[in-house]
């Protein structure tokens, strides 16, 4: 699967659980060591467990695709998995804002998912 196309999945996959303020940033062109930023907001220690569980069984059952690391916990409010070309940001909405990870980036651009496309009815 290549990065962007993990990187929306992972989104969609996060929206799967409610996930707030969702965004994917493309940074090919100002970082070397990624492709793609997933960064998804939750409200409580449940709910970020609920979309990192998510994120991470549906990538291991459903695609054989496993992060090589994982970095922070549910209990300190910010999860990092590294599936190398995309790294997905899990955190509660007040340390987001804190951290502000989109004003560091900036200069990234945002990558909108496909919408689907409406189907002709005779």
């Amino acid at each position: 699967m290549d990065s962007k196309k993990l990187a929306l999945l992972c989104r969609e996959l996060a929206d799967n659980r409610k996930a707030e303020d969702l965004l994917v940033l493309d940074v090919r062109k100002l970082s070397s060591v990624t492709d793609f930023f997933v960064i998804a907001s939750g409200s409580s220690e449940p709910h970020l467990r609920a979309i990192l569980e998510e994120i991470t069984d549906n990538l291991r059952d459903e695609h054989g695709i496993r992060a090589q690391a994982v970095d922070g916990t549910v209990h300190g409010a910010w999860v990092v998995l590294d599936f190398f070309d995309v790294i997905v940001h899990i955190m509660r909405t007040d340390i987001r804002e804190r951290y502000d990870l989109e004003g560091l980036w900036g200069d990234a651009p945002v990558v909108r998912p496909r919408k689907p496309r409406k189907s002709l009815k005779n």
